[in-house]
């Protein structure tokens, strides 16, 4: 008999090689749910005796089929957003620019804004502007050219996605005039520059920031329209599905989550399940820095964050975010609050560090995790620890991406969790590391196989660049640059490896490893059919593996066309 229950099932997958990634990784060929739980697994006899009248097959074909994958730092929302907006991708040159913006005022009754999405392609929008024949984005005369009675605003990029300054925006003459530009405005921050006219003094349009986080659009251009909480609600149902065609059925969002966004996941989950289950970290906007304040706040409203939080199977909130980035930037991005734009997050989370430290010792007290990229994260800790254990609460390193031996363990003894963002430290500055760090020093890179080996718990994250899993657990198995060199192979860790640290881990990031992240009687019935055998097919075949398949919650939530 297969393990688990006799009972008909509602759903079987057979024909199929099944990862089950449970304590002997065992590989079977079929499984079998009823309502939203894996019921049994086993060999195609076993699972056959299992049917009903009433049971749904689904062939499998002999493909793979793993575990549901779980992103342990997605900022899922994103994605969908992007398609709110119209797109430049594939635009060559200014002219290609403008064809698109004299077709957009055709469309758009006169007066009314339109804003695009940044120049360049999707997802990294690299090469800008070198990528447009005129080496140069249009300015606000060729804008008005083709639109002068709308006022125009080309984004700027949200610069994780790319990871390299500067970023660049362009606005027409009306856009200007809404938002108060002239000559004589001054840049809010030392890193916005304004173009000016060399012969005029007057703006040309083109706005240039030496920041990640997008600057202007929260300061001089505040007066282009934001999202709205139909456009969250709309674009993180598109999200989903995105996510789900890759495979990914829960995420895990440890940058945290603002309340505008919260207000779009929740506006779904009172639809119905969720096609992707979704564990937020909380960002919180702190109204001062007073260490009384922040310790009155955590008292009073932050229990419902410790362990496993509040929510359900399909939604909850657990934990907080914080970082010691209480710069001059941030305060001006905050003052939009509570519109966070692209960022989904609080730019008030941040604390100065010593204040960090005090509110964290509170949160460690309370049993509230917390996550953090900050610099020096693991010292800080370290500080909080000798105050209150966080021995058992599995606090969170998150976007840092070299760990010494020393550090690993460490982390080790502190029970922290680490989230890995392979396509920074790998693709897109591998070799930028490699040049700095040298052959011996790149083997602290993103050292998986370290990490693994110390027994660190290790989640692979996507941070929505691009939205598949696929692309971090090729990273990880291969270590290949975007040169296409492998940067300290010998931190490679196996294909089942990868594929563990993108599922079994993401369920132990939230808690969760009693009821997802493996394919096994009583655990939640999520999984992925793929188009192609992870764990055998060619490497370079692996970072554009898709799902044919995916199930959450036993629904059958995507089926490719």
């Amino acid at each position: 008999m297969p393990n688990g229950s006799s009972l008909a099932a509602d759903l079987i997958v057979r024909n199929a090689k099944i990862a089950t990634l449970d304590p002997t990784s065992r590989i079977v060929q079929a499984v079998a749910i009823s309502g939203d739980r894996f019921v049994a697994v086993g060999s195609e006899a076993e699972i056959a005796a299992l049917a009903g009248p009433n049971t749904r097959e689904i062939d499998a074909k002999g493909r793979l089929v793993v575990p549901g994958l779980i992103d342990g730092h997605a900022h899922m929302d994103r994605e969908g957003l992007k398609e709110r907006i119209p797109s430049l991708a594939g635009c060559r040159s200014v002219a290609d620019i403008l064809k698109i913006i004299a077709a957009l005022a055709e469309a758009t009754p006169k007066g009314e804004w339109i804003v695009t999405m940044p120049v360049g392609d999707p997802p990294f929008f690299l090469g800008v502007p070198q990528n447009l024949k005129e080496g140069r984005l249009p300015n606000r005369k060729e804008l008005d050219s083709v639109a002068p009675d709308h006022p125009v605003y080309i984004r700027a990029i949200w610069g994780h996605w790319r990871n390299t300054l500067p970023l660049l925006s362009v606005a027409n003459t009306r856009a200007l005039e809404l938002a108060g530009i002239s000559r004589n405005t001054l840049p809010p921050a030392p890193s916005i520059q304004i173009d000016k006219d060399p012969s005029t003094g007057d703006p040309t349009g083109v706005f240039t920031e030496f920041t990640f986080k997008p600057l202007v659009e929260k300061t001089l251009m505040k007066v282009v329209p934001q999202f709205t909480l139909d456009d969250r609600i709309a674009g993180l149902a598109r999200s989903m599905e995105v996510y789900n065609s890759y495979g990914t059925t829960s995420v895990f969002e440890g940058h945290g989550i603002a309340s505008e966004v919260l207000a779009a996941y929740q506006s779904l989950r009172a639809q119905g399940p969720l096609a992707v289950r979704s564990v937020l970290m909380f960002s919180p906007s702190w109204p001062s820095t007073d260490v009384e304040t922040i310790r009155d706040m955590l008292a009073d409203w932050g229990r419902w964050l410790t362990g496993r939080g509040m929510g359900d199977a399909y939604l909850r909130m657990c934990g907080l975010f914080t970082e010691s980035d209480y710069s001059e930037e941030n305060r001006l991005r905050a003052l939009c609050g509570p519109y966070t734009g692209w960022a989904g997050f609080n730019f008030d989370a941040g604390l100065p560090e010593d204040i960090m430290v005090e509110m964290m010792v509170e949160a460690a007290r309370l049993g509230i995790r917390v996550g953090s990229f900050s610099p020096r994260i693991l010292d800080l800790f370290e500080k909080v620890d000798k105050k209150a254990s966080i021995g058992e609460q599995r606090w969170l390193i998150e976007h840092i991406g070299v760990f010494t031996p020393d550090q690993i363990k460490r982390i080790r003894d502190l029970g922290l969790v680490v989230q890995a963002y392979s396509t920074r430290w790998i693709e897109q500055t591998g070799e930028m590391s490699r040049a700095q760090l040298g052959e011996e020093g790149a083997v602290n890179v993103l050292p998986m196989r370290n990490l693994i080996d110390a027994g660190v718990h290790v989640s692979l994250a996507t941070d929505n660049v691009p939205p598949t899993l696929m692309v971090p657990i090729a990273h990880v198995i291969t270590r290949k640059t975007a040169a296409g060199r492998p940067l300290a192979p010998s931190q490679a860790i196996s294909r089942m490896e990868a594929l563990a640290t993108a599922s079994r881990e993401g369920a132990y990031l939230s808690f969760e490893e009693d009821v997802k992240g493996t394919i096994e009687p009583g655990k939640y019935a999520d999984l992925a059919i793929l188009n192609q055998d992870l764990l055998t097919c060619p490497e370079e075949h692996i970072a554009d593996i898709r799902s044919v398949t995916t199930i959450t919650g036993g629904r059958v939530v995507y089926e490719a066309s």
